[in-house]
């Protein structure tokens, strides 16, 4: 362990850090590989910004709402992987299929509401690149 006031990553996205204000060791885990995390294309405008969705059809007015639009799918792309890159894993789940991560917190909209979401990534056995699955907007209150 390094000393108070610092970090050391340890690999598969796990961090270590130490505060120094109670000296307590905090663990954050982050997505695996998060230069590669994956956003097609089909996601976004087959899912999460088409109104004739049964499941998507919210999730296309909440994103559309704060400024996201299916022609310009790649600016909720960009935001998507930002946003999992950027933010602390809150579980992680085994699944027949891989590892599924949650990760909360803001999402950078276009409008600069920046609305709190909650996406879901799944690392695919013999795979790397984290693969986005979902997202949607949770409650402010958290």
């Amino acid at each position: 362990m390094t000393g108070f006031g610092s970090s050391r990553n340890l690999g598969a996205g796990v961090e270590f850090t130490r505060s120094r204000r109670h000296g307590a060791t905090e663990v954050k885990l982050k997505l695996p590989t998060p230069h590669s995390l994956r956003v097609d294309r089909e996601k976004i405008v087959e899912y999460l910004l088409n109104h004739e969705h049964p499941d998507g059809r919210a999730k296309a007015l909440f994103f559309e709402r704060v400024g996201f639009k299916a022609e310009a799918w790649e600016t909720l792309a960009d935001a998507l992987r930002a946003h999992g890159g950027t933010h602390d894993v809150a579980s992680v789940v085994e699944s027949r299929f891989g590892k599924r991560y949650i990760v909360e917190g803001k999402l950078v909209s276009p409008d600069g509401r920046n609305p709190l979401i909650r996406t879901v990534w799944i690392v695919e056995k013999a795979q790397a690149a984290p693969r986005l699955v979902t997202a949607y907007p949770l409650e402010e209150s958290r």
